[in-house]
């Protein structure tokens, strides 16, 4: 809905997509989830250990300081500190001023990323939720996707991803999850090998299908359509984009070559057309009552 001073052309309806910038606004929404997911916890004997335990991880993992300089992180202890109670900061307002006024458009983001990572499952996705919310009202670059914040803001590649890392295969999962991994590191991208890990959760699908533990995608790829109805185009699509993780040969080849540089758009596409496959192998396997265990290597 649009506001008055947006019908009227004062201030635009939609702002400019933010990459590598972060505004006010996105700043106080991602404080907000923080505070809405996480801080608003802080209340009942266990709640607060573990906010007290994810606070003592800020100080010492994230801002590396010592021990034995470790504020408590009470939410009102800093109002006690501005009121002449006290001496000295807390925690809880220590990290807001980071947050909110101390830090860059980047720094906001790996303290974003630091938190999804070290909040326990059962309060994950409610924070990732809340963030998510402010990243799309925003008009940020960005989404939360597993653990990371990562470049896509496309919802159906969302989708596509994180039910791909909701699959049974171990390894299928953890290849995803280190792709995603090395297409978001913001300091140090591999896009290679982003790429290399995509399309190997692919062949650990296939290899589950087929029962070859050893087998490679481009030998799984033909043995895999006696199983699961696949059309020849999307059989080729892929013994095709298996090349980028071979030694030899085609594309894959290409990827062994130092000249050839990956971008951050080919491991991207690679990341969530693997991802839709692996989605797509699952819902075949369904159909025709195949049985994956709960728990597969």
């Amino acid at each position: 809905m649009s506001l008055f001073s947006q019908r009227k052309g004062i201030r635009p309806i939609a702002k400019a997509l933010q990459v590598e910038s972060i505004d006010d606004d996105l700043r106080n929404g991602f404080w907000n989830g923080l505070t809405t997911a996480l801080w608003a916890l802080y209340e009942g004997f266990r709640s607060s250990e573990q906010i007290d335990l994810i606070a003592k991880q800020i100080w010492l993992d994230y801002f590396k300081r010592p021990v034995d300089e470790l504020p408590p992180f009470h939410i009102d202890y800093g109002k006690a500190a501005l009121a002449g109670y006290a001496f000295r900061l807390s925690l809880y307002d220590i990290t807001r001023k980071y947050f909110l006024t101390d830090s860059e458009w980047w720094q906001v983001y790996d303290l974003v990323e630091f938190l999804v990572q070290v909040t326990p499952a059962d309060w994950k996705d409610r924070l990732k939720e809340e963030l998510n919310r402010s990243l799309e009202a925003e008009n940020a670059a960005y989404r939360i996707v597993g653990d990371e914040v990562v470049e896509i803001t496309d919802q159906n590649e969302i989708e596509a991803i994180e039910t791909a890392l909701g699959g049974p295969v171990n390894a299928a999962r953890s290849h995803l999850e280190r792709a995603l991994e090395l297409l978001s590191d913001r300091e140090q991208p591999d896009y290679r090998n982003s790429i290399k890990e995509s399309i190997s959760a692919v062949e650990a699908v296939c290899q589950v299908l087929t029962g070859m533990p050893k087998a490679t995608l481009g030998e799984c790829i033909k043995v895999v359509k006696n199983y699961v109805a696949v059309h020849p185009a999307l059989e080729k699509a892929f013994s095709n984009l298996y090349g980028y993780t071979s030694d030899a040969g085609g594309i894959r080849h290409a990827l062994t070559d130092e000249s050839f540089l990956p971008t951050y758009a080919d491991a991207k596409f690679m990341l969530v057309a693997c991802s839709a496959f692996v989605n797509f192998l699952w819902a075949k396997a369904a159909e025709l009552g195949i049985p994956i265990p709960a728990e597969t290597p």
